[in-house]
């Protein structure tokens, strides 16, 4: 295919170049020079701006910092709109705000073109071996025809959903690991403060549901297949987290998400969920935001048995 590849930073560079090497013809921009150079050896042609790049392509990919140049790139003065040939499929690998990524397909498809969000997942190791995840959001049928791309880029593909669906699903997970990130940093912390050795307590954690990760430990076996008879009841957590709290102020310790988490686990007394396993806290949360809630999923059910 004819590929226009707007954006090379240290994600879309090595996706570019994977795409190249795979027999796609791919023309390349990026607002930076710096990262043209490591194209002048790759059989891409370097275009002077995203409707150079876009001449005579098959599909645009976008794979840029946020909303803004995203629609500067496809919509803006010398935008890959102004060269694309109609109905030709755009894909935004980006990860920006969902309203913008609706509002930007709403405008392309008015100016007569396709376009789905794929955000990649993983890290810049992956994008140089083309092992990304890739999350895609939009018409099936777009879907089918990018799956060659997606298969120069990444080892799994997931099909979110309607258009946006990519997005949603890519930033859910980057809350979880932006927060995780937060978390585990204020936990090595307060173990620096109280004064454990580093290495032994990255072991133990590690080893732990504290390391390994309510998603991937009680949550299946547990809230996610409908069972919140209490191994460990909300009412236990909280006096925990209460301690571990206290701990922290002794030694100065900022433990700021520890502080949200135990008002939360003091909200199960007065909605009536104290005695229920601490994976009840998505029961209360979904409580507090009426929200449904949804049935148990059979993987979990499975799991659990």
């Amino acid at each position: 295919m004819n590929i226009a590849f707007i954006g090379l930073g240290v994600m879309g560079g090595p996706m570019a170049q994977n795409l190249a090497r795979k027999g796609h013809r791919v023309a390349v921009y990026d607002v930076m020079p710096k990262a043209l150079e490591p194209f002048a050896a790759c059989p891409c042609r370097i275009a002077a701006s995203p409707a150079d790049a876009a001449k005579d392509a098959d599909i645009v990919m976008t794979m840029l910092p946020d909303s803004s140049h995203v629609e500067q790139a496809l919509t803006g003065k010398d935008g890959a709109c102004e060269k694309l040939r109609k109905n030709g499929l755009i894909i935004d690998l980006s990860t920006i705000g969902v309203s913008a990524s609706l509002a930007i397909h709403a405008d392309v498809t008015r100016r007569g073109f396709r376009m789905i969000d794929a955000p990649v997942g993983r890290t810049p190791r992956d994008a140089v071996a083309g092992t990304l995840l890739v999350i895609v959001g939009g018409d099936p049928v777009d879907i089918d025809e990018a799956h060659p791309i997606f298969d120069c880029i990444g080892n799994e593909v997931v099909h979110a959903g309607a258009r946006g669906c990519g997005i949603k699903l890519k930033l859910v997970n980057n809350y979880m690991s932006t927060v995780g990130t937060v978390l585990t940093a204020e936990a090595l912390t307060l173990a620096n403060k109280v004064g454990l050795d580093r290495d032994l307590t990255v072991r133990v954690l590690s080893s732990t549901t504290a390391g390994r990760g309510q998603l991937l430990v009680n949550y299946p076996k547990k809230v996610l297949a409908g069972d919140i008879s209490a191994d460990f009841p909300l009412r236990m957590a909280h006096k925990d987290v209460s301690h571990a709290l206290a701990l922290g102020a002794e030694h100065s310790a900022p433990l700021m998400l520890g502080a949200i988490a135990r008002e939360m686990f003091a909200l199960a007394k007065p909605w009536g969920r104290d005695s229920e396993d601490w994976t009840a806290m998505l029961l209360l949360l979904e409580d507090i935001s009426r929200a449904d809630h949804l049935m148990p999923s059979s993987a979990a059910q499975a799991a659990r048995n």
